[in-house]
């Protein structure tokens, strides 16, 4: 499947409207992929950050297998804290927010954005990406992902085309709400690569047609 690239250019607070809190306590590696994008596309675009490949089912573990025992003289590394994950989630389910002591990323689904099979954006979007340009001026970041991404209906090659148009018209706008210099997008369209929730239910399928805007969070 073929995949298309870009890049830019400038975020928002999270608005009240972001109410339940799903999840917490995720596990997750603190390593950062921002791959450092400025004006020019890059054709070999690669996993989107804090993406896991999910295996197909659990692998069996053998309590009693020797391998599992340390060498004799051995010891287990010092014990450390991991990133910890904060899903919100507002009660419609339109807009998603995961915060880790790493990133803050912004998931708007693709109907409160725009039209069906369009990436002509609403009357309401501008709204919403303006309160993520907020979130991205207190974060005072720099590097911002800018991923779109839709489900499996269609062929793959429209998904691809029409999920980087998506991202290009979010990042327009933070664009423009933006006016730091240094700021610069890292602009993506995955098609129907890495789906969030399962592509045989219309829900699914509505979750997996999103925009995500993902920067790194000021550190403490």
């Amino acid at each position: 499947m073929t995949t298309r690239t870009g890049t830019r250019t400038r975020t928002r607070p999270a608005t009240p409207r972001l109410a339940l809190v799903l999840t917490a306590a995720g596990l997750m590696v603190a390593t950062n992929i921002y791959g450092a994008v400025s004006a020019h596309a890059d054709e070999t675009p690669g996993v989107p950050p804090g993406t896991e490949a999910s295996a197909s089912a659990p692998v069996e573990v053998d309590a009693n297998d020797p391998d599992l025992k340390l060498p004799e003289g051995a010891t287990l590394a010092e014990p450390k804290v991991l990133d910890i994950k904060q899903v919100v989630e507002d009660q419609s389910g339109d807009e998603r927010r995961e915060d880790t002591n790493a990133d803050v990323k912004f998931a708007l689904q693709a109907e409160v954005l725009f039209g069906k099979d369009s990436a002509k954006l609403g009357a309401e979007a501008k709204a919403r990406i303006s309160a993520i340009a907020e979130e991205i001026k207190t974060q005072n970041a720099t590097k911002i992902r800018v991923f779109g991404f839709t489900d499996n209906l269609g062929s793959s090659a429209h998904g691809d085309v029409l999920s980087r148009k998506r991202a290009d018209a979010v990042q327009n706008v933070l664009d423009q709400e933006l006016t730091d210099s240094n700021v610069t997008y890292e602009v993506r369209g995955y098609g129907e690569q890495y789906p969030i929730a399962d592509n045989s239910t219309e829900t699914g399928r509505k979750k997996n047609r999103r925009v995500e805007v993902s920067f790194p969070r000021t550190e403490s």
